[in-house]
């Protein structure tokens, strides 16, 4: 770590000992819960001056050449700052569950989940998710320090604000959020300071990678784009053309945004080019590889030619309505290619076959799999367990989803009869 004047882990010690505080006390679920409830509710109460913090950041960000991506990714709506009141809400209603199991030896064993402790959130604008990580870090028993974007930071300030002060009200401690403001604390110090317990990175694919080579603590890496769809022989065009348009609707990022289609030779050049034309008529850029060069002049729609990918771009995510097409002989050769190639958090399958359907679930190795449905990422999912940050690729625990199950630890407990 570099050295500064801030004194990181003097700060994390009042941290952790926010966190031990809240986990000791004989009600800390009910707290919690009316913690999460009240912060619901101060959210959707300051919801214009968040936004008046959030259209200062969008004008300064104008003068400081911020990527049109980013930008996007930072601009707040009101329906934006009310999904992060309504999900506080939600979760204020689920409470705390400790699981056990009797062991088959007859002995007892106790499963518990409790917090992993403290969580690093890394993240670069978005600012309503440094929210929605608070929310998901104090049901979860968590304590969580933010480090967020300078191109977000007065909309940041005044979120954290927000929630600080209402966890005073409520009698927890306000370290249990705890931002980063101090510019002389990189992302990279954070990442390998040894008494975080956790770092969750959001942003364009550089920055998690950044954080990821770099960390010295557990991670779990985000990811956006890249994800594929596997266009089998008796999948429907209508079905795919569903499939992708439905997951680049996401709001703003559409985590799980196919990017390219692995098309079964099967299917002809009519009903290929009639899904390209469809797609480039609802604004959509279409790529496609060398065995389908033929086809490219009856996809008129487009302005310009259609181009072909090249290597890396295979391996890498658009993040913007681009699709790139190739050609594939059978299932097997679509899995191996998904399992090289996709980014691994989201692949999907068009089939009308369910034993293919049943190979494609047993071949591919990525973290969630849709079949005959869109994989749209849905921040606020209907299911509470399932309110997530993000998704993620990681191996083993804090795979799929970054939600409640990723901010906990599993702890095995023996005990005699």
């Amino acid at each position: 770590m570099t050295s500064s004047s801030f004194d990181l882990r003097a700060n994390l010690s009042t941290v952790r000992q926010a966190a031990e505080q809240m986990r000791a006390s004989a009600h800390a679920s009910a707290q919690c819960s009316a913690a999460l409830h009240a912060m619901g509710k101060a959210i959707a109460h300051h919801q214009d001056d968040i936004l008046e913090a959030n259209t200062l950041d969008l004008e300064i960000s104008r003068d400081m050449a911020i990527p049109e991506l980013v930008v996007e990714w930072l601009k707040l709506t009101p329906e934006r700052v009310q999904t992060a009141a309504q999900i506080f809400q939600r979760l204020s209603m689920l409470g705390a569950t400790l699981p056990s199991a009797i062991a088959d030896n007859g002995s007892c064993v106790a499963y518990n989940t409790r917090p992993v402790g403290i969580v690093g959130f890394i993240y670069e604008a978005f600012p309503d998710l440094g929210a929605i990580a608070a929310a998901l870090s104090i049901r979860t028993g968590n304590a969580l320090v933010l480090k967020g974007g300078s191109e977000a930071s007065r909309t940041n300030q005044i979120i954290t604000s927000i929630l600080q002060g209402t966890l005073e009200e409520v009698g927890l401690p306000t370290a249990l959020i705890f931002p980063i403001e101090s510019t002389e604390i990189s992302r990279i110090d954070l990442a390998q300071c040894p008494d975080i317990d956790l770092i969750i990175p959001h942003g364009r694919p550089s920055l998690v990678a950044q954080v990821v080579k770099a960390s010295s603590v557990p991670v779990i890496p985000s990811k956006m784009g890249n994800c594929y769809l596997y266009w089998s022989a008796s999948g429907s065009v209508d079905n795919v053309y569903q499939m992708i348009a439905s997951s680049h609707t996401g709001t703003p990022d559409a985590v799980n945004r196919i990017e390219k289609v692995l098309v079964h030779q099967a299917h002809s050049e009519n009903g290929v080019t009639r899904l390209w034309n469809r797609l480039q008529e609802n604004g959509f850029e279409i790529k496609a590889d060398e065995k389908m060069g033929r086809w490219r002049s009856a996809a008129t729609s487009q302005e310009k030619p259609i181009e072909t990918p090249t290597d890396q771009e295979w391996k890498t995510a658009y993040l913007k309505k681009t699709v790139a097409f190739r050609q594939v002989e059978d299932s097997s050769q679509a899995i191996r290619w998904i399992n090289n190639h996709s980014s691994g958090h989201a692949d999907s399958l068009a089939t009308a076959d369910y034993a293919e359907s049943r190979r494609f679930i047993s071949g591919c190795r990525s973290a969630s799999l849709y079949i005959n449905r869109s994989p749209q990422f849905v921040r606020n999912a209907k299911q509470t367990g399932e309110i997530a940050l993000g998704a993620s690729d990681c191996k083993g625990i804090g795979r799929g989803l970054i939600g409640i199950t990723a901010m906990q630890a599993n702890q095995r407990v023996f005990h005699s009869d």
